[in-house]
């Protein structure tokens, strides 16, 4: 690879720096490590470089481990370059693992002759044991395949504080700065933005800041210093180029939090009424809410998921946007109150940031599981619309949209996330607020003719109407109505009627959203890999890398889930083969298969992580080649 001589601005650094186009690196340690910020610290570095990025926060399900065990290994990685970056990335090109257990979770990850920082203090015979190692790694030749540096970061850190009025615990833990600061210096990131937020997190503690930044720049200075392996090289990564605008790392959290707070605002409503139950990893959108009073949200933490769901429904009945939150255990306490805002046809946004099950399961992995479970998984014909986000930066659009459906159509609407998605974060072209969509709301306010469930001819939405308003009183409930009046009614044919008027409202929606659209390549041809949700990400870069290698492939991805885009069917028929990646046992290939009898195979992942591009990429190549295109995902 060419190399460059001089260091970027600000890096410190005359060594030569060998250019790369992207990279690679996880921070790994103990839970009370500090990986989270020092990997979100190199990733806000990393952004004010001007690269593109993507992040892979993950967490470990115990909310405290024993220290040192495997079960307790906290970890963040992120990937960043001068090219588009549509994943966290596949193999690591440097890991740093302050620990042995978060060495043997995470070295399988590392690319062979990668780079492997580890805290050599850490590796005490009962750490070793711990972590299940019968011998030191770092002594017995297994990690010959890699560039190590085994550094005494414990004792480096004591050095560097030693001025410092502070207790060795405190110096302890600041030894993740020392790991940040080597890393920022490998890759000639700038260090000012962290010495900010250090001085400003410890405002209160003076001496915990300086020391903290000491370590910082003791991290630093030793990568510009020290007499490193010569086959270890300090790296230079470019600017990616990127449409001029104003941009900012956004999770998916938060851009569902955002995007509901601008539905509210296109919808022309006063109030958002935000009541769930916590959960992970669907609590972070509970958090960020509570803090956008201001904006006419309002907030509450219910005593269990079906409170927090019927409480919703409480709001939209009165005229407020009611939301809810949960992950798989809690969407399946909500069920119930589900079907009756179906059968009272009152506009609810229900998220449901999915993680690995059953049951508890992997609490803090991710999953595509519940998909079954949001367009099936109600008792009776109980149909409702059911979107999903593809990146953490398109939450902001769809929990929009999920918003606009619901209040057009008087309908609860599914909003899909999941784990990934939810703490995954990538930088955001910030949308002009004048050009957002706007769909206001009218509320009924005439007594004319008024029953609650008198319908728009066209969409067959009944109408809204805010108790207490005059002439207007009416009641609603989970028992059927008539058709005719809106009264109570056991007859038969009436409740025929309502059921199909209901399942006809959701259906009538595939004509008021986009037509599916091909995401990369032609609409129409041998294969097409199909996908939903945030296998995004990696189905792109994959196709991408198929076809720059010749193959004819397509990528399809799918926003709306039900109903299915009007044009689907007949998009899909257009290819010889279909190839579905999911992060679950087949959920999308069935309901496409039962929906448009299409040859869909699956590739189904359920190991709590993220499609690899590899993996994916090998499938297109064993279908294209004629073979079968399951290629079993790791």
């Amino acid at each position: 690879m060419p190399t460059d001589t001089t260091a970027p601005g600000g890096a410190g650094s005359a060594a030569a720096r060998e250019l790369r186009e992207s990279a690679v690196i996880r921070f790994a340690g103990d839970s009370g490590d500090g990986m989270q910020i020092t990997g979100s610290q190199f990733t806000l570095e990393t952004a004010l470089a001007g690269n593109d990025l993507a992040t892979f926060p993950d967490y470990p399900a115990e909310i405290r481990a024993p220290a040192g065990t495997t079960f307790g290994v906290s970890a963040f990685q992120i990937h960043f370059g001068a090219v588009d970056i549509q994943t966290a990335g596949d193999d690591l090109d440097v890991l740093v693992a302050m620990n042995p257990a978060a060495l043997r979770v995470n070295l399988k990850d590392l690319r062979r002759g990668g780079t492997l920082v580890v805290d050599a203090g850490a590796f005490t015979e009962r750490n070793l044991i711990k972590a299940g190692y019968t011998a030191n790694p770092i002594g017995d030749g297994s990690l010959s395949d890699y560039q190590l540096l085994a550094l005494e970061i414990d004792r480096l850190t004591e050095e560097a504080v030693k001025e410092f009025d502070i207790t060795s615990k405190e110096a302890f833990r600041s030894r993740n700065m020392w790991a940040l600061g080597l890393v920022l210096w490998m890759y000639g990131r700038e260090r000012q933005a962290t010495i900010d937020w250090i001085m400003k997190k410890f405002a209160d503690e003076p001496e915990i800041a300086k020391a903290n930044v000491a370590v910082l720049n003791a991290g630093h200075a030793f990568g510009e210093t020290a007499e490193l392996p010569s086959d270890l090289h300090a790296y230079r990564v470019e600017r990616a180029l990127a449409e001029p605008g104003v941009y900012r790392t956004v999770s998916g959290a938060e851009a569902v939090a955002w995007g509901l707070v601008g539905g509210l605002k296109a919808a022309g409503l006063e109030r958002m009424v935000f009541a769930s139950y916590p959960i992970t990893p669907a609590s972070p959108v509970l958090h960020l809410l509570a803090s956008l009073r201001a904006h006419g949200v309002v907030t509450f933490q219910a005593e269990d998921e079906i409170a927090a769901i019927c409480a919703a429904i409480g709001a939209s009945y009165a005229g407020a946007l009611g939301v809810t939150s949960s992950s798989g255990p809690g969407i399946a306490l909500k069920t119930e109150a589900l079907g009756l805002a179906i059968a009272t046809e009152l506009p609810l946004v229900v998220i449901d940031s999915q993680r690995a099950g059953p049951s508890t399961g992997l609490p803090t992995k991710t999953e595509q599981s519940d998909l079954f479970q949001a367009v099936l998984g109600r008792n009776a014909d109980a149909p409702m619309p059911v979107i999903a986000a593809a990146t953490p930066s398109d939450c902001f659009e769809v929990a929009m949209e999920a918003v606009r459906l619901a209040t057009k159509y008087m309908t609860p609407v599914f909003l899909m996330t999941d784990g990934y998605l939810a703490n995954a974060a990538e930088p955001w072209h910030l949308p002009d607020l004048d050009a957002l969509p706007r769909f206001p709301v009218r509320f009924r306010t005439d007594p004319e003719g008024f029953h609650p469930f008198v319908r728009d001819p066209a969409t067959l939405d009944r109408a809204w109407a805010i108790p207490g308003t005059l002439g207007l009183e009416h009641r609603i409930g989970g028992i059927e109505r008539s058709y005719e009046s809106g009264h109570i009614s056991y007859d038969p044919d009436n409740h025929q009627q309502m059921t199909k008027v209901r399942a006809a409202k959701v259906a009538g929606i595939a004509q008021d959203i986009p037509e599916q659209q091909v995401a990369l390549g032609e609409a129409g041809g041998p294969l097409a890999v199909v996908g939903w949700g945030s296998t995004f990400g990696p189905i792109h870069q994959a196709v991408r890398q198929a076809r720059a290698a010749g193959m004819a492939v397509s990528h399809i991805h799918i926003r709306y889930l039900a109903p299915f885009p009007r044009n689907l069917g007949d998009l899909l028929r257009r290819f010889d083969r279909i190839l579905v990646p999911e992060m679950n046992n087949g959920q999308l290939v069935t309901l496409l298969r039962a929906a448009y009898l299409v040859p869909a195979e699956g590739l189904n992942q359920v190991s709590g992580k993220p499609f690899k591009v590899s993996t994916i990429e090998a499938a297109i190549r064993a279908a294209s080649a004629g073979g079968n295109g399951k290629g079993g995902a790791a």
